[in-house]
């Protein structure tokens, strides 16, 4: 019995479903009980404004709450406290987003990183992908038996690169990390989506007619 065993590969490029976002607030005073009260106050009010764009925001979470004393150059006498809160927000208004981080940005003590594009884990783009290796696989073993004079029988295998599991993944050709803060915000900001590239890759076995040699 005759084998051929074949790669099959897919690539697309999309458009992006989600867009990603960090916000870190933060303050500063002599008194930690200060110190609290205003990054309270300012974590309210990112909250609020947040609230404004209803269900273009998919979700909101919150990374890391800071606090910690300063202390000064000669021995731990204190001198300040310091405090930060990071939320991350999970953006489908892609229309909104400029506008939303800008806004966000220019509130004081305020530090944002973004965006990071991405495609949703069960995006059906992965499935269409994973179909289109399947597909690129059964055409590159008739190409093969076709080159021998032979003609593909049956499918014998037909599994993940390596036996390791899926090895589909959305890919990002450029970097998708900007930062802005107070300083840098500007009076517009136009965002372009970064399309997604999406790779899968199956290993197949088939069996063939004898070659004609």
């Amino acid at each position: 019995m005759t084998t051929v065993a074949v790669r099959g590969e897919s690539v697309r490029e999309v458009e992006p479903e989600l867009a990603e976002f960090t916000v870190v607030t933060g303050a500063r005073d002599k008194d930690r009980q200060a110190t609290l009260e205003r990054l309270r106050e300012r974590a309210d009010a990112l909250r609020q404004y947040l609230d404004r764009f209803g269900e273009g925001i998919e979700k909101r979470e919150t990374g890391g709450l800071h606090v910690y004393p300063e202390a000064g150059r000669r021995g731990e006498r204190v001198t300040a406290y310091n405090g930060s809160v990071s939320t991350t927000v999970t953006v489908t208004d892609f229309a909104a987003l400029g506008e939303m981080m800008l806004a966000v940005a220019g509130r004081d003590q305020t530090q944002v990183h973004g965006p990071n594009w991405s495609l949703r884990p069960d995006s059906p783009v992965h499935k269409e992908a994973r179909a289109a290796a399947v597909t690129d696989a059964i055409a590159r073993a008739r190409e093969y038996a076709t080159a021998l004079g032979a003609e593909v029988l049956e499918l014998m295998e037909l599994a993940d690169p390596g036996l390791s599991g899926g090895r589909y993944e959305a890919q990002s050709a450029y970097p998708a990390y900007r930062g802005l803060s107070s300083k840098s915000a500007a009076a517009e900001l136009q965002l372009d989506p970064q399309r997604q590239r999406v790779y899968a890759a199956v290993e197949a076995r088939f069996t063939i007619t004898s070659p004609t040699l």
